[in-house]
C-alpha cells in the first residue's frame, strides 16, 4: 500500500496486537476466492480503504511452527477511506520504505520492500483486456466486426467486469467489433463510465499501422489515472512486444488480460493475467 504525501511516497505498516509485530497488511483466502480477490478484501479490511491494484511483487514462503505459508503480494495505491482499529489490527503507520524496512518486525517482508522499492511506483496503469469467446469465426455468416459473444463469453465478460475493478479504472475504451465492446461494457456500466470507441485499437488498423496503436496507447499513460482497452488475438501481444522490455508474448488467451505500469511513457512491469476471466 502506498500514496504520496508533501511530495514523499509512504507505505502502510499494520500493527497486531495479537503478535506485537509490524508488517504489511495481508490475510488469507476464502473458500472459492482469487488470491487477488482476497489481497484487496483484505486489505480493505484492515486498512478500511479503497486501492487501485498494479504490479504483482515478490511471493514469500515462510514456516509458521508445523504450517508452511505461502504470501503473494501486489503494489496497491491507495485511494479512500479511514482506518478504523480493531482487535486484528490495532494501528496502521504511514512512512517511507526505508523507514519501514527498519521498523518491519519480520525479514522476509523486508524482501518485499526491496522489491517494491526496485522499480518506479506507476504514474499510471493500462489494462490491455483480450475480448472473451465469440465462437467460431466459421460458424458466423454475418459480418465479422458484428459477431458477438456466445455464452461462454457472456459470463467472462462479468467475471472480468469483477476482476477489472480491482484496478480501479477510469476510462473505458474499446476496438469496434462487437465482441470486443461486449466484453468490456458489464465493466463500465458498473463504474457509471462512458465506453469509448477506438478504431486504432482493432487488429485491422493494428495491421495497418502498429506504430499509431503504440502510439496511442502509450498516450492514456496520464498520471493518477488507469485505463481498460479491449481488444484483439493480433494487436494485444503485438503491443506489448513493442513496448514491454524483455517480454515476448507469444499468444494472449480470450478474456485474459496484460496489467501495464507505466512511469514516463515507459511500461515498468508487464503481468499476464491467462485466468482473468475464470
Amino acid at each position: 500500500m502506498w500514496r504520496v504525501t508533501k511530495g514523499k511516497v509512504e507505505v502502510a505498516l499494520v500493527h497486531r496486537p495479537r503478535y506485537e509485530d509490524w508488517s504489511l497488511p495481508k490475510g488469507k483466502i476464502d473458500d472459492g476466492e482469487s488470491e487477488l480477490a482476497a489481497a484487496v478484501r483484505e486489505v480493505g479490511e484492515e486498512l478500511g480503504c479503497r486501492v487501485a491494484v498494479s504490479r504483482r511483487i515478490t511471493r514469500i514462503t515462510y514456516d509458521v511452527g508445523v504450517t508452511h505459508k505461502r504470501v503473494a503480494y501486489w503494489v496497491m495505491r491507495y485511494l479512500d477511506g479511514e482506518f478504523v482499529p480493531s482487535d486484528e489490527v490495532d494501528a496502521v503507520e504511514w512512512m517511507t520504505p526505508n523507514l519501514a524496512s527498519a521498523r518491519m518486525s519480520y525479514d522476509v517482508e523486508r524482501r518485499v520492500m526491496t522489491d517494491f522499492a526496485a522499480v518506479p511506483i506507476p504514474e499510471s496503469v493500462i489494462v490491455l483486456v483480450r475480448h472473451a469467446k465469440a465462437g467460431k469465426r466459421s460458424e458466423w455468416h454475418g459480418e465479422d466486426a458484428k459477431r458477438p459473444l456466445d455464452p461462454v463469453g457472456c459470463a467472462q465478460a462479468e467475471r472480468l467486469r469483477d476482476f477489472l475493478r480491482y484496478f480501479a479504472p477510469d476510462r473505458v475504451i474499446s476496438a469496434p467489433p462487437v465482441r470486443c465492446v461486449q466484453t468490456v461494457q458489464p465493466l463500465a456500466e458498473a463504474l457509471g463510465l462512458d465506453l469509448v470507441i477506438d478504431p486504432v485499437f482493432s487488429d485491422d488498423e493494428y495491421a495497418s499501422a502498429p506504430g499509431a496503436a503504440e502510439l496511442a496507447l502509450l498516450a492514456l499513460a496520464k498520471p493518477n489515472q488507469v485505463t481498460v482497452v479491449c481488444s484483439q488475438g493480433t494487436t494485444i501481444p503485438g503491443l506489448v512486444d513493442r513496448i514491454a522490455r524483455g517480454i515476448r508474448p507469444s499468444d494472449t488467451r480470450k478474456g485474459a488480460a496484460w496489467v501495464l505500469s507505466v512511469v514516463d511513457g515507459t511500461v515498468v512491469s508487464a503481468d499476464y493475467y491467462e485466468d482473468a476471466a475464470r
